[in-house]
């Protein structure tokens, strides 16, 4: 292939084009409400309900610190929730010269995941408690077909965040009590993505014809030659992996109203992380040897070429979360609610460096706003062994139309759940619990690959939650 042009529009648009769209592929996996509150079977039963004010389960030792006052003894706790979540996406994709995306819609892109908890608290005299717990606050998976017409914005996003908290509280009074927890947050993320090299190179011709660097003349018959060696459907792939270690906390207070009533307030930081990781590229044969051709070599200038192995970082920040919780309890049953914010508005936008230095800086702008969690339920104490749960739920996204990515296709949810618990000796004790979760309609509205490739439909969500816990006091 001949490509006789004297100035250099592949240098650094190049890597802007096709490496930005897998290095900046943490953006997605941070896309949408990822935030997990499944570390209770027992609280799962009454969809979350009481869950910071209840006190009888060890979970409080990261849901409100303060509400370890109500333990007694030593506590051993181990949960794991199994989440299975189906999406299935409808609509159509253009290119960037709007020409429509061969594929299909990419399958059910949901997975079923376990999400585990381990927790153990201990009362240290009359007046404090302290805890030690593992739990996942944050993760989400989907995995689309590979050649599904949407993969230039996304293939697989495989994302999670690892807590381990410390706590402690301290009974100021008999109906007060105070606690505060620090948390160490180890994060990962995997993702893939397709890359578009037939609208790459389309489009680093038009820019240089529009910056003046060649002639309209030169530009077609360039045009012309570049398509008849890299079609469309000319495809590759790029992987994102990357992880850090950060640091948070977390303060909680728990008020005795009465003698059956409990309020709760909890508070837990914002921690900020930047994840590190390598982007790795495969390429078809034909792009192989465009970028092999001499004379495309001089045009990509000196220092490291496009489609490369290379390093990058993203800053991202786990939001902060508010929540109140208040619990009645009876001699034949138990009541609560819980209202949770979350301050998903300081993911604002997303900006990812570059070790290799013909890569400037990218920014993507995001714009999330805040989100909100309430539910109601409560428990019914058939015996002194047997305890039916029950509660439901409203969960609502932060993202919007216009920007909802399809890695995870969020939308507002409804929770309906269902939950048991045994109480096989004074020690002893088992909990399940089960919720379905109905989901939105998530709209996508015309979200853009990096290639300015366009998706624009429609994801059917739906979700299922079973969770079981076994518990040792001594």
């Amino acid at each position: 292939m001949q490509m006789n042009v004297r100035t250099r529009p592949l240098a650094a648009a190049a890597l802007s084009l096709a490496i930005a769209g897998a290095l900046v592929a943490p953006q997605a996996a941070q896309a949408s409400a990822f935030q997990l509150k499944e570390n209770s079977a027992k609280a799962l039963g009454r969809a979350f309900a009481g869950s910071a004010a209840a006190g009888d389960d060890a979970s409080v030792i990261v849901n409100n610190p303060a509400a370890m006052s109500l333990l007694k003894g030593n506590v051993f706790q181990a949960d794991v929730t199994g989440i299975n979540f189906s999406t299935k996406f409808h609509g159509t994709a253009t290119d960037a010269q709007g020409r429509p995306i061969s594929g299909g819609n990419g399958g059910d892109a949901g997975t079923t995941i376990p999400v585990p908890a381990l927790y153990f608290a201990t009362q240290v005299g009359d007046k404090w408690h302290f805890g030690l717990a593992a739990t996942a606050p944050f993760g989400f998976k989907t995995d689309y077909d590979n050649d599904w017409k949407g993969r230039y914005n996304a293939i697989k996003s495989d994302f999670k965040s690892f807590d381990f908290t410390l706590s402690a509280s301290y009974d100021v009074t008999d109906d007060f009590a105070v606690g505060v927890s620090a948390i160490a947050q180890k994060t990962s993320a995997e993702l893939t993505s397709a890359i578009n090299y037939n609208t790459v190179g389309l489009g680093l011709i038009q820019r240089a014809a529009a910056a003046g660097q060649i002639s309209p003349a030169v530009a077609r018959a360039l045009a012309t030659q570049y398509a008849t060696v890299v079609p469309p459907g000319s495809d590759g792939i790029a992987r994102i992996k990357g992880d850090d270690w950060a640091y948070g906390w977390q303060v909680g207070g728990l008020w005795k109203l009465t003698e059956n009533d409990r309020l709760s307030l909890a508070y837990r930081s914002k921690i900020k992380h930047t994840l590190e990781g390598t982007g790795n590229f495969t390429m078809p044969s034909n792009v192989t040897a465009v970028l092999s051709n001499p004379t495309v070599g001089a045009l990509l200038g000196s220092g490291q070429p496009p489609f490369t192995h290379t390093d990058g970082q993203a800053g991202f920040t786990t939001p902060s979360v508010a929540t109140a919780s208040f619990w009645h309890q009876d001699v034949k049953f138990g009541l609560g609610f819980d209202l949770s914010w979350t301050k998903w508005d300081s993911f604002e936008n997303l900006t990812v460096n570059y070790s290799n230095p013909n890569q400037p800086p990218t920014s993507e702008r995001y714009g999330w706003r805040n989100s909100y969690f309430l539910s109601a339920g409560g428990e019914y104490y058939l015996s002194d062994r047997f305890t039916l749960r029950g509660g439901v739920a409203v969960d609502s996204t932060p993202t919007y139309d216009d920007t909802r990515s399809p890695r995870v296709p969020d939308s507002t949810r409804k929770w309906l759940a269902f939950g048991i618990g045994y109480k096989a000796s004074d020690r002893f004790e088992i909990n399940a619990g089960y919720a379905h979760i109905f989901v939105n309609k998530a709209h996508i509205g015309g979200v853009n690959s990096s290639t300015n490739d366009r998706l624009v439909g429609e994801n059917d969500d739906k979700g299922n939650l079973l969770s079981v816990s076994a518990k040792y006091q001594f």
